[in-house]
């Protein structure tokens, strides 16, 4: 007979980012754990609101299953001593399994018999077993934690109530100080303290107390409202899929309205607009049928609709003093110069132990010309670049940035046009800061590209240079995602240019305020984002094999990767691997390049020389790999016939050369000896 497990942690406040999160984990730990027992289950439902976390288990078996397991042991011969009796080592060994040595028999594996005993655990009730559940959420982990009240404890969120229901059974359980029970909290405001009267009947009991507790109820019913709202007033309204999230963790019970906000507004730039609505208020933005942004903004109470007009009023009181900061810094920024902006940067801090921004301003410069050289810009657009990196951080210290700091960049490029500039340097400055996260939007243009590409190698070096490195998941300075946005720029504009060749003419720049340190591990780092944009589905020993080849150029690495995994799964694979690997495991030892053919003895040592002379790679990896498969066959004939390491220093020498310029051309692709050929 199965039952219905229901188990509600009842908590302050969670951050609404948290929500979502920490409910699938629950869910998971939940789901281990019952497995874990040996607690069979059909399904787990899930449930959150901003001050709940709940999961249901449908079907959970009444009783954990019999286990019944064999435990292999010491040989006879260790097991029984000469008179045949049992050693300490049988004795201690069935100890530890909880017997005798009475359930000890004797199997033969291979010619020789060993030690077995059989254990027979019988499965418990599942009431038993489920006394373990505070365990599992004392498990549970969080990004930020506190302590409340005395307790030496810490956790998300201050904890109310526990009630974990079998069926319509409270059973009786403690966490963190609180007695498990069947009570829960209703809606802040609009409900009570509730009885649950059983595990199916949570939804409707919280319902009743204008809780929902399912989140996709939640969302289907703001979304719905906000349809019901678009169709009143013929509005479209954007439903951003991030904010839509946090609202929805934001409250028990939806209920979506409109407000409004003086047109005069909408002469400060859409962008303050909407940053002033979503990121600050978590409003939706409002638009007509023709994308025109209108005054208007759809929010999402937590209640029901009684009194939603004093509601309104409350709502577009506080939006209007942000939008009275943006039109304020508005007009006073157009004020302010663009040259006495970079001129203050010379006293703003990029980091103490790094040196001023301005100075950071510098560098880049320098490592825009370089790139724009390599990139094959024209002459325009490296005006353009070079006059974007010599102003491009101005807007950092215009009142709206500061008040608004989402709007770095986006206000640089309207600030820069206001002044005269060209588009292609406005826009620029908007794009050096993109992408700004692991998958965001790139670059549109060039010289956006590249001012993006040298901001980014210049804070990747700098704070390498003084020992900031990021260690384990610790990196606040985000040069992980810097690093990222490099090799996906890189590879979107189809720039091959050699990435371990580039960092070594930027080691050796001189700049009066930094010099660059530590550049091994700075490569390190560069491989390690570039084998992220590698298909997770490619092996490991396949990523670090091409990473570690001649070849550091991200194109063609990733092009490599793929062509390697297409070849793992064809049948001669192996064999090809196997004798690549043979090649470049013996080119480690040759310490002359010459190949004298006057030395050659056999004819397959011929045809060898005669094929690596002949092999000419290209950028087609695929075809590369195609080319040096192709050789298997020849090398296999050489080895079966040729001896590498003969006594004769020259003759061993010379094939040792050969071996290495076979190597030397085929690590373009991949280092071979780094491939698992098993």
């Amino acid at each position: 007979m199965t039952k219905n497990l229901l188990v509600e942690l009842g908590l302050e406040e969670i951050p609404a980012y948290i929500v979502t999160p920490a409910m699938h984990q629950l869910r998971d730990r939940m789901a281990t754990f019952l497995t874990d027992n040996r607690l069979a289950f059909d399904s787990i439902d899930v449930f959150s609101t901003p001050r709940r976390l709940a999961v249901r288990v449908r079907g959970l078996a009444d009783q954990q299953t019999d286990l019944t397991e064999d435990f292999k042991g010491p040989a006879k011969k260790i097991a029984l001593d000469a008179d045949g009796n049992f050693t300490k080592a049988a004795e201690g060994f069935v100890r530890g399994k909880g017997l005798t040595t009475a359930d000890i028999v004797f199997r033969e594996i291979k010619g020789e018999e060993y030690v077995y005993v059989t254990k027979h655990e019988a499965g418990q009730p599942a009431k038993a077993v489920l006394a373990g559940i505070p365990e599992v959420l004392k498990a549970m982990t969080f990004p930020v934690s506190m302590n409340w009240a005395s307790n030496k404890f810490a956790y998300i969120r201050p904890v109310h109530t526990l009630t974990v229901l079998l069926d319509d059974e409270a059973l009786d359980m403690n966490f963190l100080d609180i007695s498990s029970a069947r009570i829960s909290r209703g809606h802040r405001f609009l409900g009570n303290e509730t009885e649950i009267a059983s595990a199916d009947s949570y939804e409707a009991d919280l319902r009743a107390q204008f809780v929902i507790t399912d989140p996709a109820e939640r969302q289907h019913m703001i979304v719905e409202q906000i349809k019901a709202i678009e169709d009143k007033h013929n509005v479209t309204v954007e439903i951003d899929e991030g904010l839509l999230n946090e609202v929805l963790n934001l409250v028990e019970f939806p209920t979506a309205f409109m407000g409004s906000f003086d047109t005069k507004y909408l002469e400060v730039p859409e962008e303050v607009l909407v940053t002033s609505m979503k990121n600050h208020q978590r409003y939706f933005v409002v638009r007509d049928k023709a994308g025109k942004l209108l005054p208007n903004f759809i929010s999402v109470r937590n209640g029901n609709d009684q009194h939603l007009d004093n509601v309104i009023k409350g709502n577009e009181k506080v939006l209007v003093a942000r939008l009275e900061d943006g039109e304020f810094f508005w007009r006073e920024d157009q004020k302010l110069k663009i040259a006495d902006l970079v001129e203050r940067l010379k006293v703003v801090t990029f980091h103490e132990k790094i040196g001023s921004l301005y100075e950071h301003m510098e560098r880049t410069k320098v490592i825009a010309e370089k790139l724009a050289d390599l990139a094959g810009l024209s002459a325009d657009e490296k005006a353009d670049v070079a006059r974007a990196s010599d102003i491009y951080k101005f807007d950092l210290l215009t009142g709206m940035v500061g008040e608004f700091d989402e709007l770095q960049g986006i206000m640089g490029e309207k600030y820069a046009l206001l002044a005269g500039e060209k588009p292609a340097v406005a826009a620029a400055i908007r794009e050096h800061y993109l992408p700004n996260s692991a998958e965001g939007e790139l670059p549109e243009s060039k010289v956006g590209a590249v001012l993006a590409l040298a901001d980014k190698f210049d804070t990747l070096l700098s704070f390498f240079s003084v020992g900031l490195i990021p260690s384990g998941s610790n990196d606040p300075y985000a040069l992980r995602r810097a690093t990222q946005g490099i090799v996906r720029i890189l590879e979107a504009f189809g720039w091959e240019i050699p990435l371990d060749q580039l960092i070594a003419e930027l080691y050796s720049l001189n700049f009066a305020s930094l010099t660059y340190d530590n550049q091994s591990a700075v490569m390190d780092f560069i491989r390690a984002r570039v084998e992220k944009m590698m298909d997770k589905a490619i092996p490991k020993d396949i990523r670090e094999a091409v990473l570690a080849s001649s070849t550091f150029v991200v194109r063609l690495q990733l092009a490599a990767s793929s062509a390697i995994f297409q070849k793992s799964k064809e049948a001669d694979y192996k064999q090809a691997v196997e004798n690549l690997s043979r090649v470049f495991n013996l080119a480690e030892k040759a310490e002359a390049t010459a190949i004298d053919e006057a030395l050659f003895e056999n004819e397959q040592e011929k045809t060898l020389a005669a094929a690596v002379a002949g092999l000419e790679l290209t950028e087609d990896m695929a075809g590369n790999l195609d080319k040096l498969f192709a050789l298997s066959p020849v090398i296999a004939a050489f080895f079966d016939n040729t001896m590498v390491m003969v006594d004769d220093v020259a003759v061993k020498a010379n094939r040792l050369a050969l071996l290495k310029a076979l190597a030397d051309k085929a690590s373009v692709v991949a280092v071979f000896n780094l491939l698992n050929s098993k």
